[in-house]
């Protein structure tokens, strides 16, 4: 799309349209889980066979996502942004009329795409909008993913409890084709590109890789964690890793530029994302399965899935609050402080599930927390990584930080699943025990994440509110 500086759009509504189509790649993510058992059922399938609607999701989304960012760097990201929401819209069409679980599956690799959203709507941001509006438009981006997270688990309830679980994908659809309209009409090409060529031996490395380690720990807990196949897998995938990046660092074009990632503001935002993915991801298996339980355990509230997913709108509406107000915080305080207080934030939802779960009020008081603390800690990470890389290398920084936290959901996610497996009581059903510890880890985690959060650079006391911030090109 051709404009000219008298026609570019209004960054509000350019952030409108990036808002919707993240919400519906975030929405797409998790609207899925609680269906999965209707889903089993309506497809006669196995457990086994239905739970790759999620794993292929999950290794399709964190392969693509940090190449998609690198190619709106080099060709351009109001294309790529078009490209891949046109590649979502298919899988998501597809899903909604698929009529065996492989078909499911291979809808899901294909909307897993769709994750190549977020760097490229932060690089739309940080190449187009004025530079007073950067940090809280990347923060309320950034929030969305959580946002759109917490209110899928919402919405799934409402949707297979009164209606067939295909208009799971048909809602999503509605919004992703109007994205892709407004795309076009609204989101105006950035002048910032970094001509090159993909390092394909790169992306199949960082490919393969991902997917082993991935794929060991989607599948440890159903193959156990000490057998041959969860073990070989997962060493198989850290070698590919381990060529991957010697491959990165003796490439002239690198996929993701090693140099980038060995920067202290860089790696250690990555580590504290993996730690906040272990948090977040974990609480969207925790709570619903937790209030779902039937009041005979002793523990549990008997919620139906509606209800239970009700446990997570307090979060959801948290999360964009919290996610609006960063913006105001980065420019008066910098990133830094605000991560630290997510970090807190959300390690003291835990804490609290754990030492005190046994009324509904403190559940949505914890749903709250963390939704606090993923908002401010979401948008803060994302403009740290932002602010410590080059304006050209943005795409691929935040896809890599979007990775992260993918992965982090992963662990956090399987090792809760399997606390909950090692507690089970004689009628086959969970432990409170196996929750007290489950909630317990993820404040671990979250605790962890904040003392790596000291180890981030600080906004030098020269610095302007806008921080490290390349200044915007000019534009044509």
């Amino acid at each position: 799309m051709t404009t000219t500086h008298a026609q570019r759009t209004n960054p509000n509504l350019t952030l409108a349209v990036l808002a919707l189509g993240g919400v519906a790649y975030a929405l797409l993510q998790s609207l899925v889980a609680p269906a999965l058992p209707e889903m089993q059922r309506a497809l006669h399938t196995s457990e086994s066979a239905i739970s790759w609607v999620l794993t292929g999701y999950l290794l399709s989304a964190s392969v693509a996502t940090p190449v998609i960012g690198r190619l709106g760097d080099m060709f351009g990201k109001e294309r790529m942004l078009a490209v891949i929401l046109v590649v979502l819209a298919f899988g998501t069409l597809l899903a909604a009329v698929a009529p065996s679980v492989g078909v499911l599956v291979l809808a899901r690799v294909i909307q897993g795409a769709g994750g190549g959203i977020f760097p490229l709507a932060f690089g739309i941001i940080r190449d187009e909008f004025p530079r007073e509006k950067v940090a809280g438009s990347i923060g309320i981006v950034s929030a969305l993913l959580g946002i759109g997270g917490g209110l899928g688990v919402v919405l799934a309830g409402l949707i297979v409890d009164n209606m067939s679980y295909h208009w799971l994908f048909w809602f999503p659809l509605i919004a992703i084709v109007v994205a892709i309209a407004a795309t076009h009409l609204y989101v105006p090409e950035s002048p910032i590109k970094s001509p090159g060529s993909i390092n394909w031996s790169g992306a199949l490395l960082m490919s393969f890789g991902l997917a082993g380690v991935l794929l060991a720990i989607s599948e440890g807990n159903d193959w156990g964690w000490g057998s041959g196949r969860t073990l070989g897998l997962f060493a198989g995938g850290l070698i590919l890793l381990v060529l991957w990046v010697r491959v990165e660092l003796a490439a002239r074009e690198p996929l993701v530029d090693m140099r980038m990632m060995q920067v202290r503001g860089v790696w250690t935002t990555n580590l504290v994302a993996f730690m906040l993915g272990v948090g977040m991801y974990s609480s969207f298996i925790l709570l619903p399965q937790f209030v779902q339980l039937p009041e005979s355990t002793g523990f549990g509230f008997g919620d139906t899935v509606t209800g239970a997913g009700l446990i997570l709108l307090p979060c959801s509406a948290m999360m964009l609050v919290a996610g609006s107000f960063t913006g105001a915080l980065e420019r008066r305080y910098g990133s830094k402080p605000p991560l630290m207080a997510g970090t807190v934030f959300s390690a003291a939802c835990f804490v609290l599930l754990a030492l005190a779960h046994g009324s509904s009020a403190t559940l949505y008081i914890a749903s709250g927390l963390l939704g606090i603390g993923i908002g401010l800690a979401f948008a803060s990470m994302a403009n740290l990584i932002v602010q410590n890389v080059r304006q050209e290398q943005t795409g691929v920084a935040t896809g890599m930080n979007t990775v992260t936290r993918t992965l982090g959901g992963a662990v956090g996610g399987q090792v809760a699943a399997t606390i909950l497996a090692n507690s089970l009581a004689a009628d086959g059903l969970p432990g409170e025990g196996g929750f007290t510890a489950a909630f317990w880890f993820c404040g671990a985690a979250l605790i962890l994440g904040l003392i790596v959060t000291l180890a981030i650079p600080g906004r030098r006391s020269s610095e302007s509110p806008a921080g490290a911030l390349a200044a915007r090109p000019a534009e044509s």
